[in-house]
């Protein structure tokens, strides 16, 4: 199949787009290399990408123009692109144009792929709000501007199903880590400070957070999962992750467990939207796509480590 996946140089983008290829599947990747962070990183993955053979197209969804670029026999799309996390430098309209904007012109672009199969949205567990251990039946109540624009975002894709336009559904992410986190994600922040001498600047409170760390390649694996699975999904929200809760503290501890050094704290102000407590519910996943994520937390760790070390050391 020939499928279209946006934010593809991004984390976990360019890592479903080398799946889907060991697949057997025909990859196109879209992104526009905004410069929200390091763009050197996110070259260093387009040539991951171009190594196998996968073209990436430099376009901005924002633009409507950008699909003048793509062919229209696409058979899925795998949604990425986004103005992701919570962040000072990010502006409201960094948000809309990104999360929405970007959205609704993807949306139209589909609609105008007769083979289209679905239409995969990438959400994320911050839709729920400042606690995320939820069902995907429990009412959203986002905490921040990334949350209530990803919400945004990921009703105007399952209106289309809504419609009977185009199949999709919506996968909500949960703390993903592993190589290829971006610069500002806690886990190469870690490893950063912990090679370098640095302070780990950790926010007031969040020490004590849980979250559901989820190794990239089990996410992935629930991601490519909807293939073949299209009139199951249809019109769902489905969320991915590990059951497996873990403190701030002990994320911190198990770096240090495998670099074999402690890391220097600077306790900053705390952010405001930043979550308390994510454990992703998964029995629909199971149910459906018979989804079981595996990697422990020290596997996800170590694998981030090695990969630090092979690019940035």
């Amino acid at each position: 199949m020939k499928i279209l996946v946006t934010g593809a140089v991004g984390f976990i983008g360019s890592h479903t787009c080398e799946r889907l290829h060991d697949l057997g599947h025909e990859v196109l990747g879209l992104d526009n290399f905004n410069d929200y962070y390091s763009l050197a990183l996110k070259t260093l993955n387009e040539k991951a990408l171009l190594d196998k053979g996968i073209l990436v197209i430099k376009a901005d969804l924002r633009h409507e123009d950008f699909a003048e670029t793509l062919p229209k026999d696409i058979d899925y799309i795998f949604h990425f692109a986004a103005q992701p996390g919570i962040s000072a430098s990010s502006t409201f309209e960094d948000y809309f144009t990104n999360n929405i904007i970007a959205t609704k012109n993807l949306t139209d672009f589909a609609l105008q792929c007769q083979n289209l199969q679905l239409f995969v949205n990438i959400g994320t567990s911050s839709i729920y709000g400042l606690e995320a251990t939820f069902p995907e039946t429990e009412a959203p109540k986002p905490a921040s501007y990334y949350g209530v624009t990803k919400l945004s975002a990921e009703q105007l894709v399952l209106q289309k199903s809504r419609e009977k336009q185009f199949k999709s559904c919506s996968l909500r992410l949960y703390s993903v880590i592993g190589p290829r986190e971006r610069p500002e994600k806690m886990y190469t922040k870690l490893i950063a400070c912990a090679f370098n001498g640095d302070a780990f600047p950790l926010y007031d409170g969040s020490a004590s957070h849980l979250r559901s760390f989820t190794y990239v390649g089990d996410i992935v694996d629930g991601i490519v999962s909807v293939i073949g699975n299209e009139t199951k999904v249809d019109g769902e929200i489905i969320n991915l992750g590990t059951e497996v809760e873990h403190t701030t503290q002990e994320g911190i501890e198990a770096v240090e467990q495998v670099i074999g050094q402690s890391i220097k704290i600077d306790q900053v102000k705390a952010r405001v939207g930043d979550q308390l407590r994510t454990k992703a519910n998964i029995d629909k996943a199971r149910t459906l796509l018979d989804y079981n994520p595996k990697t422990t937390l020290l596997e996800g760790v170590k694998a981030q480590v090695e990969w630090y070390k092979a690019n940035f050391l």
